[in-house]
């Protein structure tokens, strides 16, 4: 594998590798910390060429480079197999501090208007396909390619049971009961799970990983709830910079995270399933 990568690192940058150091977090390709003759150092993520396209990864990383002012490692090669970006300093502990500035960054991040919800090309959401047909409404966008997308994508790989399907199906055709249209589509990174955020004393150094569309801004921040990667000192602060409306955290967040719960059913199956089945059952489907 070394010599294979090795190989591949020098014919995308015509720079022989020193050291390969492997990283964790990689959970749809192997990552690696590259040192380089001049003692730098890059990541190198490695794909097996069977599903994840990292050259899509690549492009999200500089389309945000591009349209926001978010922190993100600068994109020095991709391609379907292999992706080499900066390395970013810092680790995904959070203090509060670091908090205050994460909703400072997607405060800002969410400031970037869209001419539609969706994007210009599909992208992933880790390794899974993310359609993005642009779309006027964001309700009609959430309920035909996030919601019901994913639930059929989750059906059809046997890890979603038919029943919670057919319930899924008839709660989405009341989502304009409970979900608000908003002023215009924001950008968003799509992904805010810790471990693709990077910190160090107290400020963000970096995100990664994104999932990118433009999309209701709570989309993302209910995400962020999910498995805890940010909480009061965040919210506090990004409600100061765009305030949040009313029942958020009382009754939209949960509905929105029935999207990043049909991802992980997707892919794992097992406990989430029951999760979504619970945020149906408490709006009586």
């Amino acid at each position: 594998m070394n010599s294979w990568l090795n190989s591949k690192i020098e014919a995308a940058i015509g720079t022989t590798p020193t050291r390969l150091q492997p990283l964790s977090g990689g959970c749809i390709a192997d990552v690696y910390r590259v040192w380089l003759p001049d003692k730098t150092s890059i990541v190198a993520k490695v794909a097996d060429g069977q599903g994840v396209k990292l050259d899509i990864e690549g492009t999200m990383l500089r389309y945000l480079k591009e349209h926001s002012r978010l922190p993100i490692p600068n994109v020095l090669h991709s391609s379907e197999t292999l992706l080499l970006m900066e390395f970013i300093e810092g680790d995904s502990q959070l203090d509060d501090s670091a908090q205050r500035h994460a909703a400072e960054l997607l405060a800002d991040l969410h400031s970037v208007r869209g001419e539609f919800f969706g994007h210009e090309r599909d992208t992933l959401i880790g390794s899974l396909p993310q359609p993005n047909p642009p779309t006027a409404s964001w309700i009609e966008f959430f309920r035909d390619h996030r919601l019901l997308y994913m639930a059929h994508e989750a059906a059809q790989s046997g890890r979603l049971p038919q029943n919670v399907l057919s319930r899924i199906e008839k709660f989405s055709q009341n989502l304009g009961d409970w979900l608000l249209e908003p002023e215009y589509p924001s950008l968003i990174h799509g992904d805010m799970w810790t471990t693709n955020i990077l910190a160090a004393k107290g400020r963000i150094m970096g995100f990664i990983d994104p999932a990118i569309y433009y999309a209701h801004p709570e989309i993302e921040l209910a995400f962020s709830t999910l498995f805890n990667t940010f909480g009061s000192e965040f919210f506090t602060r990004y409600h100061e910079l765009r305030p949040i409306p009313p029942g958020f955290l009382e009754t939209r967040r949960d509905i929105y995270n029935l999207y990043p719960l049909l991802v992980h059913v997707r892919l794992f199956g097992g406990g989430y399933v029951g999760s979504v089945e619970r945020i149906l059952r408490q709006f009586k489907f």
